[in-house]
């Protein structure tokens, strides 16, 4: 279906999951963008070494960068590593929790859960606490920097950096003079 819509053919479809019909893409950029697959275990790895173009861990899991390359894969690998800035450590845990609660909702429980509303639910349980443990908070250089190198250890080419909340100025500024010039 996706190779019909780059063509610029009309595509219908009725599935289990959804139901398309007549859909055409009118705009298309010289090149299709790639299609990375975010991996959670070893079948997932193995779509993204088959049919993607990279893959994104939510983990900086060895076994899967390795998995993908010994499949086949032949792009990049994205590492997406969560974390809330602020000059505060129990100010960012705060903002993380109201902001970003499911950082904190982990293993296969998150993969199971079906609608927002489970999601909500869910992070009714967790605390300040929890959330520090799942998401890199607070100033501290030293801890941002070594989330980083978790991924890099773990062989990935690309880590991208989600900050939680409003303060983006401070968190790149921060970033800029603390955290990158280790990683040049």
């Amino acid at each position: 279906m996706i190779r019909e819509l780059w063509e610029g053919k009309l595509v219908s479809h009725r599935g289990e999951h959804f139901t398309v019909e007549n859909a055409r893409l009118y705009s298309l950029p010289d090149e299709p963008p790639p299609l990375l697959v975010a991996v959670a275990g070893s079948s997932s790895v193995e779509l993204a070494a088959r049919a993607g173009d990279g893959m994104i861990g939510t983990a900086p899991v060895a076994d899967s960068v390795e998995q993908f390359r010994s499949e086949g894969g032949e792009g990049s690998t994205y590492g997406q590593l969560h974390v809330c800035w602020a000059e505060d450590e129990e100010a960012a845990r705060k903002l993380a929790l109201e902001q970003w609660p499911n950082g904190a909702i982990s293993g296969s429980y998150f993969l199971e859960l079906p609608l927002p509303a489970h999601f909500e639910e869910a992070a009714e349980t967790l605390d300040a606490e929890d959330i520090g443990e799942s998401v890199v908070c607070g100033p501290d250089p030293d801890r941002h920097r070594s989330a980083i190198q978790e991924y890099v250890d773990a062989g990935y080419d690309h880590v991208y950096v989600h900050q939680i909340g409003h303060d983006q100025d401070g968190f790149f500024e921060f970033y800029e003079r603390e955290v990158l010039p280790s990683f040049s």
